[in-house]
C-alpha cells in the first residue's frame, strides 16, 4: 500500500481512533466540572490542531494522515507492507486491551466508592434506610434543577461535537467555535444545572444519546 492509497484509506480510521481517544478521556469516574472538561478539551484541540495554526481543518487531517502513514511505514520505504500493517494492528489491539483493563480497574474503584457512600454507618452492609436516603437525596438534586435531561454524553461523541462546533459550516473549527461547542455539550450533561456532572447524570446522558442514535438509525432504515 503506497502513501496515496493509504491517505484515502485512513480518513475513516482517523475519525474512529479520534473518537475512541475522546471516549477514553471521558471514562474517568467521579464528578465532572466544566473546568475539568475544558482541561481535556485543551488537550484534544492541541492534538487535533496538528500544524498548530489555531484552526482545525483539512490541513490538519492531512498532517495526521501523513504522520499515521510514517508511523506504520517502519522501514521508511514509502510503502506499508503486509507485515507492517499486521504489526500496527497488533499494537492497536494491545492498546485496546490495556484500556479495557484500566477501565475495569476504575469501575471497581467507583463501585467501592459508591458502596462507601451508601453505607453511611460503616457497618459493611447497606440497609433499606440507607438505600431510601440515597434515593431521597437523588430526588432532591433533580428537583432543584432548572433544565430537564437532554441528549449528549460529554466528549465521547467527539465527531458529533466537532460537527456542532463548525457553526458557520466552512469546514474549519476555530478555538472559539470549539470552546462554545464544549460548553454546550457540558450543559446538556448537567441536567440540574448545578455546575457539576455526576456519574448518574453522565449515565443518563449516555442512555439518552444512545436512544437518539437508535431512533435515527431506525428512521433511516424505514425510509
Amino acid at each position: 500500500m503506497n502513501s496515496k492509497t493509504f491517505l484515502a484509506f485512513s480518513a475513516a480510521t482517523l475519525a474512529l481512533t479520534g473518537t475512541a481517544a475522546i471516549a477514553q478521556q471521558q471514562d474517568r469516574g467521579g464528578d465532572l466540572t466544566l473546568a475539568d472538561m475544558k482541561a481535556r478539551g485543551d488537550k484534544m484541540f492541541a492534538r487535533m490542531d496538528a500544524n498548530s495554526d489555531g484552526v482545525i481543518n483539512a490541513e490538519d487531517r492531512e498532517v495526521r494522515r501523513q504522520q499515521m502513514f510514517a508511523k506504520m511505514d517502519t522501514n521508511g520505504d514509502g510503502e506499508i507492507s503486509q507485515a507492517e500493517m499486521q504489526a500496527a494492528q497488533e499494537a492497536r489491539q494491545q492498546r485496546r486491551e490495556q484500556r479495557r483493563e484500566a477501565r475495569s480497574e476504575r469501575r471497581g474503584d467507583r463501585m467501592a466508592e459508591r458502596f462507601a457512600k451508601l453505607d453511611t454507618d460503616g457497618s459493611g452492609g447497606v440497609s433499606a434506610e440507607e438505600m431510601a436516603a440515597k434515593r431521597e437525596a437523588r430526588g432532591d438534586r433533580a428537583g432543584k434543577g432548572k433544565r430537564g435531561m437532554r441528549g449528549g454524553h460529554g466528549m465521547r461523541g467527539g465527531g458529533m461535537m466537532m460537527r456542532m462546533a463548525d457553526t458557520n459550516g466552512d469546514g474549519s473549527i476555530t478555538r472559539a467555535e470549539f470552546d462554545a461547542a464544549l460548553e454546550a455539550r457540558f450543559a446538556k450533561m448537567d441536567a440540574n444545572g448545578d455546575g457539576v456532572v455526576t456519574q448518574d447524570e453522565r449515565k443518563a446522558a449516555r442512555d439518552a444519546m444512545r436512544a437518539e442514535w437508535k431512533a435515527k438509525r431506525e428512521a433511516r432504515q424505514n425510509q
